[in-house]
């Protein structure tokens, strides 16, 4: 029978927990389960968490489309044309499309533009005013509007502790996991995972990290490369057997305050592959 051994008092450093549920006569050191469901204090900063956490310099532009489902091939020629049209002027504009995808698992009927600017939003400003100047960029959004049931725009910052991001070759899925925190945690989220993402990195699955600057607010969004869904499966099997990844995951789900999945495909203009 299972007797309760002993309760400590909450702590001046707020390490509440039950440090031990144990058998009679055996006695175990380990903090509970209960003890890493509970989230650490963080101490108040005067620095905003972007500053901490990235590189301001560099924002990431995510547009998502939802396309009407009798449009698709339409669409995705209209922004194949568009992406070759600002590859064209690159010149004028500090901006790259890092990857194009459409959903293969979850929001159906769904496309993602993942955009690069460098230079900070004096460089967006300037890429806005070019095109919204350009009569061929017009033409190509008005024509696209006509594929769309509606769309989003977040601007980003990347995780400063996730390795950076680079192109893949050959045949690849893409896993986005999107996360909704409960406002004031993004420290408590970023110290958590800048641990975490060392448990990722073995199959060179990690893709992106971000959080949303402008738009939905507190959007963690963290994008995954695989080879295959069975290349997924064995890959975040492989991540629950390493010590440490469960503790990770256990302290940064009271963060959550929702969250979804879904399975991307590069399109065929995409940079990533």
């Amino acid at each position: 029978m299972l007797k309760l051994r002993n309760l400590l008092a909450v702590g001046k450093n707020n390490n509440n927990a039950v440090r031990s549920l144990s058998t009679s006569g055996t006695s175990h050191d380990s903090e509970s389960w209960i003890s890493k469901l509970l989230v650490r204090k963080i101490e108040p900063t005067k620095e905003s968490h972007s500053r901490m956490l990235s590189d301001k310099e560099i924002i990431y532009a995510l547009h998502t489309h939802n396309v009407r489902p009798d449009s698709m091939s339409n669409y995705l020629n209209n922004y194949k044309t568009t992406v070759a049209l600002i590859n064209d002027k690159k010149a004028n504009l500090s901006c790259d499309l890092v990857a194009s995808w459409t959903v293969q698992v979850g929001d159906m009927d769904q496309c993602l533009h993942l955009w690069k600017y460098t230079g900070g939003f004096e460089k967006i400003d300037q890429a806005k005013e070019d095109l919204w100047n350009d009569p061929e960029y017009l033409s190509l959004m008005q024509e696209r509007s006509k594929f769309l049931r509606s769309r989003h725009l977040q601007y980003l910052l990347a995780f400063s502790y996730w390795p950076q991001i680079s192109s893949r070759t050959g045949k690849n899925i893409y896993e986005m996991r999107s996360y909704r925190l409960t406002p004031g945690t993004m420290i408590e989220w970023g110290n958590n995972w800048a641990r975490a993402i060392n448990y990722r990195k073995h199959n060179n699955e990690a893709f992106a990290g971000f959080f949303s600057q402008i738009g939905r607010l507190y959007n963690v969004h963290h994008i995954w490369c695989y080879k295959s869904l069975q290349d997924r499966k064995e890959t975040r099997e492989a991540a629950w057997r390493s010590p440490g990844w469960d503790e990770c995951v256990a302290y940064t789900v009271p963060l959550i305050r929702d969250m979804h999945c879904r399975v991307l495909a590069p399109t065929e203009f995409s940079p990533s592959q």
